[in-house]
Formats: C-alpha cells, sequence, structure tokens
C-alpha cells in the first residue's frame, strides 16, 4: 500500500509541474487526415458512418451482456470492458478530429493535447492487457472446464480488470507528462489528425534519445509481455483441441478463440507496426493510415466479430428483438 500511495504522489506532483509548463507554450497545429475536396468529403462521410456504427454496435455489446443472464460470466464480463475501451478510444479521437476538420481550426493546446495522449495511451494499454485476460479466460474455458469456476472466479476477473486500467493508466500519465515536457521548436505542426507521442516527439528541440528509449522499452512491456502469453495460451488451447475425440466440441472451441484471435492480430499488428518500427522506417502518412485502422476500423470490427462469430450474443439479440416485438404488439 506504501508503494501504490508514493507512486501515486508522484504522479500527482509530476502531473501538476507538467500542467504549469503547458499553460505557458502555445498551442500545436494537427494537420489532419482530410483536405476539402469531394474524394476527401467523401472519405470523411464515411469515417463518420463507421464511428457511429462503431458506437452503435459497442453500446448494444454493453447492453446485450448487460441485460442477459445468460452473458452474466467472466468472459463477457471482460467483452463488456474491451467494447468500453473501443467507445472510449473513439470519442478520444473522432470529434477533436471532425470539429477541426468541419470548422478549419485545427489548433490544440498543449493541455488537450496531454490529454489526448493520456486517454490514448491508456486505453491502448489497458486493451493489451485485457486481450491476456481474455485469453487465460479462453485456455481455462477449453483447458480446464471442470476447474474453470475455481481458476476463472469473479474476484480474479475483477482485479485482472482493474489491473489492465491501473497499468494503462500508469503508463499513459508518464508518457504524457514526458513528452509535453520537451522544449518544442518554432515549427509546432503535428503531421496527425490526433496527439500521439511518437508524432509529438519528432518537434522536440532537444535530445529525446533517452526518453525514445524508455518508451520502447514501455512498448515492449506493453505489447511483447501480453502478447507473450496470449501465445502460450493458444498453444495450449490448439494442443487441447486437437486431443479432443468430439466433433461439437472442436467446432465451439474454434469458433469461439477464433473470434478472439482475430481481434488480437488486428489490434497487436498495428501496434507493433506504429511502436516497434525502427526509427529509419517510420513514414508521418504510414503512421495516419495505421492509426485510422486500429483507432476507427477495429473498435467497428471487434462487436462484428464477437457477434457473428458467437451463438450466445447473437442468440440474446434474438431475444431482445423477440420482447420488443411482444411489447409492440401489446
Amino acid at each position: 500500500m506504501k508503494t501504490i500511495s508514493s507512486i501515486s504522489s508522484f504522479a500527482v506532483l509530476l502531473l501538476f509541474e507538467i500542467m504549469n509548463i503547458w499553460n505557458t507554450t502555445t498551442d500545436f497545429i494537427l494537420l489532419g487526415l482530410f483536405n476539402h475536396t469531394e474524394a476527401h468529403l467523401f472519405l470523411f462521410v464515411m469515417v463518420l458512418t463507421i464511428v457511429f456504427t462503431s458506437l452503435l454496435g459497442n453500446s448494444l455489446m454493453i447492453f446485450l451482456i448487460h441485460q442477459d443472464v445468460r452473458l452474466h460470466t467472466p468472459m463477457y464480463f471482460l467483452l463488456s470492458q474491451l467494447s468500453l475501451m473501443d467507445m472510449m478510444l473513439v470519442c478520444t479521437i473522432v470529434p477533436k478530429m471532425a470539429a477541426d476538420y468541419l470548422t478549419g481550426l485545427k489548433s490544440i493546446s498543449p493541455f488537450g493535447c496531454g490529454l489526448q495522449i493520456f486517454f490514448f495511451i491508456t486505453l491502448e494499454g489497458s486493451e493489451c492487457f485485457l486481450l491476456a485476460s481474455m485469453s487465460y479466460d479462453r485456455y481455462v474455458a477449453v483447458c480446464h472446464p471442470l476447474r474453470y469456476v475455481v481458476l476463472m472466479s469473479w474476484k480474479l476477473c475483477l482485479r485482472m480488470t482493474v489491473g489492465s486500467w491501473f497499468l494503462g493508466a500508469a503508463d499513459g500519465l508518464m508518457q504524457a507528462a514526458a513528452t509535453l515536457s520537451f522544449p518544442f521548436c518554432q515549427v509546432r505542426e503535428i503531421n496527425h489528425f490526433f496527439c500521439e507521442a511518437p508524432t509529438l516527439v519528432r518537434l522536440a528541440c532537444a535530445n529525446t534519445l533517452a526518453f525514445e528509449n524508455v518508451m520502447y522499452i514501455c512498448c515492449v512491456l506493453m505489447l511483447l509481455v501480453p502478447f507473450s502469453l496470449i501465445l502460450i495460451s493458444y498453444s495450449l488451447i490448439f494442443a487441447a483441441v486437437l486431443q479432443m475425440h468430439s466433433r461439437e466440441a472442436h467446432k465451439k472451441a474454434f469458433a469461439t478463440c477464433s473470434s478472439h484471435l482475430s481481434v488480437v492480430g488486428l489490434f497487436y499488428g498495428a501496434a507493433i507496426f506504429i511502436y516497434m518500427r525502427p526509427k529509419s522506417y517510420r513514414s508521418a502518412n504510414h503512421d495516419k493510415i495505421v492509426s485510422v485502422f486500429y483507432t476507427i476500423f477495429t473498435p467497428l470490427l471487434n462487436p462484428i466479430i464477437y457477434s457473428m462469430r458467437n451463438s450466445d450474443v447473437k442468440g440474446a439479440l434474438r431475444k431482445c428483438i423477440g420482447q420488443y416485438v411482444t411489447l409492440n404488439h401489446d
């Protein structure tokens, strides 16, 4: 408890000091994703449509998990947290991007930039550990089904969830504060559609090598460690599935695990591409395209993947629609 208290005190003091620095500096300019051409206007409308669908799909997923008693299990609780993180991620990035495009006012204050970095890294980091928790849940369900209630208790599930949020928030706070503590050059244009730490560090008028090395180590811990745990979990799962004699058990296990693996592949592939490439291979345009993929498209794909491949979720949706139709008829 003393260690957590001291870390919290240090984080608060660091945050207040950095906020004083932010209040004395001028705004940044986000160059954005789209130009004011017909083609880009069409793409902008498509992005807004995808975002609206994503928010609707994730909201529906949370609603169904909350409403249907059959979905009150650790697996679906973790899935509801994933949907919540995706919704928050979209709301952190897209409203500012859309407002900048529609108004032409592309400035963002250092404080606003710091908030974007904090929430973005918090949500991305939390999702890394949450996906690892979900892989452990699937490992226990497939390899130790009779001991599932013991090995994946609600107490452990809540601890893993809180731990995921805490680790993500700690990384987000440190990276946001450290990134914006650097002095920045006269050119304060960010070639991106939101404030992202690697892009912002390129504008610093100071030696950022030490910080970039620390950030790289953080990325290894936040990405590769959970990813390794996921790979180990699914290696054990596939070994167990191959030993099953029931064809129905094969089918159910592969259906559930393939959904999770699809989400893991999409998320970790994009994140590793952004944060773990050598500096010499980085390109602002490539970073923007990949960032669109995992900040806008992936939150849409998650509820689609889990609902289309999951009979329990589809059953809950049919039940909900049936109850709605019955109420209207009455």
